[in-house]
């Protein structure tokens, strides 16, 4: 799956895309405490439960980003604080099953939310966490971008997806 085309139905269909294609590999591994623990080799980090937890978060917030880019001229707002967000849900405490089918499910309504964008709504400028200005579009496509690589890291592929992408 390469770069995404910049049109709000080429952005929606590389989502559609990596939900279809990482669906099954996540719905086949097994709900066990093997989830719950640390998922890299070093034995630290997160579990492969709170990196699905930290996609379901990051769902949550682009949506929120997408829609009011959406409805507004411009968009600025806050990032989160990912280990703070993991931590209060609790996500290596609920069933691997069941986090599968929130990412799942959240992310299938973004799917026609960023399909049915107007082509010009793509160019809206948004600013997060006081970050550089980027347009939706980019901002769309760099959260399947994130996706990817962190799906990457849940299922054991190494090498994981290069995120942010290169700007050069």
């Amino acid at each position: 799956m390469g770069p995404a085309p910049h049109t709000a139905e080429g952005l929606a269909s590389y989502l559609a895309r990596t939900l279809d294609a990482e669906l099954p590999h996540l719905r086949a591994i097994a709900d066990g405490p093997g989830t719950a623990a640390p998922n890299r080799p070093s034995g630290a980090g997160w579990s492969q439960r709170e990196e699905l937890g930290h996609l379901i978060d990051s769902a949550v917030n682009n949506h929120a980003r997408i829609v009011r880019a959406a409805l507004q001229p411009a968009y600025e707002g806050p990032g989160y604080d990912q280990d703070a967000w993991i931590d209060v849900h609790r996500y290596r405490d609920m069933r691997w099953s069941d986090l599968v089918e929130i990412w799942a499910a959240h992310n299938r309504v973004l799917v026609p939310l960023v399909a049915n964008l107007p082509e010009a709504k793509l160019a809206t400028p948004c600013v997060v966490d006081a970050s550089v200005a980027v347009t939706l579009g980019f901002l769309i496509d760099d959260y399947v971008l994130h996706m990817r690589h962190h799906l990457d890291q849940v299922l054991r592929r190494r090498p994981a997806t290069t995120y942010p992408r290169a700007t050069a």
